[in-house]
């Protein structure tokens, strides 16, 4: 028997608790361009600009789509996309722009030009932003009070620990200081730690139904640190962040973040409690054989290929990974589908109309 479409909000739990629904649950975010773009193509274009980590998000092209999850930022990853022009972020980490090219126009990423904790003895006068300033949660606040009954609302802490950690002293400083200075690589990671924590703990109370945290600690290939380093630096962390959190809301759902191939470490993230894994990025993972042997432990966030299928796919390629994602790592519940990251300006307008149209046109019992 066909089942009956249902909400937003309730898809999405339907999803987490490995059941089926109508159809499967999906999230998008997008590069500033590539929002540009699509807000033209929906008739959207009202002069808005879209970041995808920053403050100030309107939803419209989230709730335009038909997505299920609304997500908040606090933390650093807002800083990102702030400007082309050379400025300093209130972590005190210096940006310029990076443009490039595509068949659809010109974009730029921004790029990490200083680390304030660069000389290891910066440490002793450094100062970070305040977690607990009022204004980092009026978003938030905002998104609770006016989408709450209806979506599944996420407060987002990504880059909790490694990703600002490196960003403060500098990656290939920071590495060594894993092996040569571990004293010094702890008091460094220390400090997103507790901000990010804060935060969260603050968002949790709030009302979230999700916490999304997590840090890049894979490669294409592998592990950027050994697993024996990521049980040293992070794991503890980590465990103690899920912890705080769950007593705070025993409910409440932990999204843990990393690109790249992270196989090494899935099994102790279960251990420590992480209830979804983002973003089973193919092109590094299997997605159906982490369904296979983790699908019953973890739900899963993602899996569309942004790397490949995407920008240099034909449409035809983008409906079939979307209807083998859903066979697969979608089967019985558990996935919430969307693009491995942002999508970029270089993605087809055909093909980002593929994806989102065979999410939402497939529903599971036809499958």
């Amino acid at each position: 028997m066909a089942l009956e479409k249902i909400s937003h909000r309730e898809r999405v739990i339907t999803a987490l608790n490995h059941q089926e629904t109508d159809r499967c649950p999906f999230q998008i975010s997008f590069t500033p361009e590539f929002a540009s773009r699509l807000r033209k193509e929906l008739n959207l274009d009202n002069g808005v600009i879209d970041n995808p980590h920053d403050r100030g998000n309107k939803y419209q092209l989230e709730t335009a789509l038909d997505e299920d999850m609304l997500l908040t930022f606090v933390g650093w990853a807002t800083c990102y996309y702030q400007s082309y022009e050379p400025y300093t972020d209130e972590w005190g980490v210096g940006w310029h722009g990076a443009k490039y090219e595509t068949p659809f126009g010109q974009g730029f990423y921004t790029e990490m030009t200083e680390h304030p904790l660069a000389q290891k003895d910066s440490i002793l006068s450094y100062t970070p932003p305040d977690p607990n300033d009022p204004k980092l949660y009026l978003d938030a606040e905002n998104l609770l009070r006016n989408y709450k009954d209806r979506y599944f609302i996420v407060g987002a802490t990504v880059t909790t620990i490694f990703e600002t950690a490196w960003a403060l002293r500098g990656l290939e400083n920071l590495m060594m200081d894993f092996i040569t200075e571990p004293q010094l690589a702890n008091d460094i990671l220390d400090i997103p730690y507790n901000y990010h924590l804060t935060a969260a703990k603050k968002l949790a109370r709030m009302g979230v139904d999700m916490i999304w945290t997590g840090d890049d600690v894979g490669s294409q290939k592998g592990m950027m640190i050994s697993p024996k380093l990521w049980r040293q630096f992070f794991k503890p962390r980590m465990a103690n962040f899920i912890k705080e959190l769950k007593t705070i809301n025993p409910e409440l759902k932990v999204a843990y973040h990393s690109d790249g191939d992270i196989s090494d470490i899935i099994e102790e993230l279960v251990e420590i409690g992480v209830d979804i894994l983002n973003p089973i990025q193919p092109a590094c993972i299997d997605p159906a054989k982490v369904k296979e042997q983790y699908g019953d432990r973890l739900c899963f966030w993602g899996s569309i290929d942004e790397q490949y299928t995407l920008p240099f796919g034909s449409a035809d390629d983008v409906k079939n990974e979307v209807i083998q994602r859903l066979k697969t790592i979608g089967k019985d519940g558990g996935l919430i589908i969307g693009p491995t990251h942002h999508v970029q300006l270089d993605t087809p307008m055909e093909n980002f109309k593929a994806m989102v149209d065979t999410i939402k046109n497939t529903r599971y019992d036809s499958l």
